[in-house]
């Protein structure tokens, strides 16, 4: 079989194998093991041509139940091909194409001074776990990930943590006359050597990751130091304050609107949700969450001692470098493998954008304030999932509102953004300071704006409505999955169809969806299937603009860097307000609103932004919600005004 060969700027050369070598050699492979029969493979090899060029053909047989990936390491850990890494973990979906692309760019750019796992590492495109379990096979060993209690605890005697540390190795088990041990880096004969004089016994190796061997060693010696004295406790309550205080300042300084500490049975997993999707920030060992949860629990002023139970709390974070302070919700949750922490940043700037800034199209924002916001009374509702958004789009309003003239006042769990001018209100049902309670105080404040911070229940709602009815204009937040069913759940919460048509002014839904990262955007053509799924096809998006980032530092490789929001905005119409009446089906209040009211849904306002280079088809499919098909492009760029 012939490679080709690539010349790089440096005048070195690297092999690399095109799709169909690679999946020549995974044929044989798995024929040589007797894995799978001719008929099965050439009736998987026909279905992979019509697929698209990211598929892989160990995707394809997985689907048709033939192998698995622990069949597929078997396989070359067993024969070793002549299989590169990079193309191995493409094959088994843990990389895709086009960050191995940018891998190797880095590397040739970096002159190959660092290997294309550690560089996929560093940009976090793969986890260590992974790639170790992977590459452990190419090399043709075992891959287990130990922790201290699993190791015998005769062998650790016979170690030194300096040595085992130096060598990067972690004895096991012993096998009659042979001992199990786990490297770093099993081809180091040097390491092997020095296990094997340690133990005083045959070893037999298998491979592990840093991050296993490096805490399973840091416990045992934890294991063999005095813990009894204050000393050894204030050394272990500072380990823990400077771990919490390096996740919370990295989360603050990536960007993070929420922090997920989350125990899984070997390890504690630290994760970050930065533009909506969560990346993976730190591991640490199970023995150090225990620590780590009680100085949570101490900063959020929670019960220490009480393990049993959810708890909440607030964190006002002070930041020891900058002196700057931020405010986190955190969550304690209690799980089968501990207790769980999520902590969302809230009230970073402090900054309330103007409701121009917000991101919706001019003739859907102007219809909006001049129907919805400078009506005298009525409920304007914002909708959506957590974290799309809504409570931002809420103050945008407010801050739009508030004028010397007008009397603002707000009910909310907790209060984010503190605006001058208004009276904020934080509930608090440990002090009785609950939603239902402030309500009712709040309507005999003489407001002319209430803002609640979220409608929960149907006694909330029932709250709204009535505020309403007594001519106050009254703003929340709603969760529901577009405008429509904002008002369908109003019905379910057995609120009166004529109290809804009488008093709900407006509804807005919307998303957030990740921007490409202007820094590496290109054009691209649409791509086809992700048309068909959303409804369209190429010529319904004739005269689009679309785009895609094709990955850099700047966006962590990932194509995307920012937010860009798209919304539905449904003001009520008569006819509207008759079909809600009516009780009529979501399917046709939607075509009425769309008919009566100009309603562009969150599907139509993502295309409009997607053509515009904003946000990619991906990205829309992955996030909004398909409830009608869109209408074409030319006529939705009408509606918006957008060009």
């Amino acid at each position: 079989m012939a490679l080709n060969v690539v010349k790089t700027s440096s005048g070195r050369t690297r092999q690399s194998h095109t799709r169909d070598e690679i999946h020549c050699i995974i044929s044989n492979l798995l024929r040589r093991d007797d894995r799978i029969s001719d008929e099965s493979l050439e009736r998987a090899i026909r279905l992979l041509a019509k697929l698209g060029e990211e598929t892989t053909l160990f995707s394809v047989l997985e689907k048709m139940g033939h192998i698995d990936e622990e069949g597929l390491l078997e396989c070359v850990r067993k024969h070793q091909p002549d299989l590169p890494l990079g193309a191995l973990l493409v094959q088994l979906g843990i990389v895709t194409v086009s960050q191995l692309r940018q891998a190797l760019n880095l590397q040739e750019q970096e002159d190959y001074q660092h290997k294309i796992g550690e560089i996929l590492m560093a940009r976090r495109m793969i986890k260590e776990r992974d790639l170790t379990r992977v590459l452990a096979s190419q090399l043709g060993f075992v891959s287990e990930e130990p922790e201290i209690g699993e190791c015998d605890a005769e062998l650790l005697s016979r170690i030194t943590i300096k040595l085992a540390r130096s060598m990067g190795f972690l004895p096991i088990r012993t096998d009659g006359d042979k001992c199990t041990v786990a490297f770093i880096d099993p081809m180091n004969q040097e390491s092997r050597t020095e296990a094997a004089r340690a133990l005083e016994t045959i070893i037999v190796p298998v491979m592990a990751s840093r991050a296993t061997i490096e805490s399973a060693l840091a416990a045992l010696e934890r294991r063999r130091e005095p813990r009894a004295d204050n000393d050894s406790r204030k050394a272990a309550d500072d380990s823990a304050s400077g771990r919490v205080n390096r996740i919370i300042k990295e989360a603050i300084s990536e960007g993070a609107s929420d922090i997920h500490i989350e125990p899984l049975r070997d390890h504690v997993r630290v994760r970050l949700r930065i533009d909506g999707i969560l990346r993976e920030q730190m591991e640490f060992a199970t023995e150090e969450l225990q620590s780590v949860v009680s100085r949570l629990k101490i900063m959020a002023e929670a019960d220490i001692v009480e393990r049993r139970r959810h708890q909440d709390g607030r964190i006002e974070f002070e930041n020891p470098d900058t002196g700057s302070v931020s405010d986190l919700r955190a969550s304690f949750y209690v799980t089968v493998n501990g207790e769980a922490v999520v902590m969302r940043v809230l009230n970073q700037n402090n900054k309330v954008l103007a409701l121009a800034d917000i991101g919706m199209s001019p003739p859907i924002l102007d219809r909006f304030k001049k129907q919805a916001l400078d009506s005298p009374s009525g409920v304007i509702i914002v909708t959506g999932p957590t974290g799309s958004g809504k409570t931002s789009t809420l103050y945008s309003c407010v801050h739009h509102l508030n004028n010397e003239t007008t009397s603002i006042i707000t009910a909310e769990d907790p209060v984010e953004f503190q605006v001058d001018g208004i009276s904020q209100c934080s509930v608090n049902p440990k002090l009785g300071r609950t939603f239902e309670e402030s309500l009712r105080h709040v309507v005999r404040q003489d407001p002319d704006i209430i803002v609640l911070g979220e409608i929960r229940d149907a006694q909330s709602a029932e709250s709204a409505i009535q505020a309403a009815l007594t001519g106050h204009k009254v703003l929340t937040t709603f969760h529901t999955e577009d405008c429509i069913g904002g008002l369908l759940r109003l019905m379910n919460m057995n609120i009166e169809a004529f109290l809804i048509s009488s008093t709900v002014v407006c509804v807005i839904a919307q998303r957030l969806l990740r921007r490409v990262c202007p820094a590496c955007s290109a054009p691209v053509e649409p791509d086809v299937a992700d048309l068909q799924l959303l409804g369209c096809t190429v010529d319904s998006v004739q005269g689009g603009r679309f785009a895609a980032g094709a990955g850099c530092s700047a966006c962590h490789f990932t194509g995307y860097k920012g937010r860009v929001a798209v919304y539905e905005a449904l003001v009520l119409s008569e006819a509207v307000r008759e079909a809600i009446l009516e009780r009529r089906t979501s399917e046709q209040i939607r075509r009425i609103s769309v008919e009566s009211s100009g309603l562009v849904t969150l599907l139509e306002d993502g295309l409009v932004k997607a053509a515009c280079g904003q946000t990619t088809l991906a990205e829309i499919r992955r996030t909004l919600p398909r409830l009608s098909k869109p209408r074409n492009l030319q006529e939705l760029r009408r509606l918006t005004g957008t060009r």
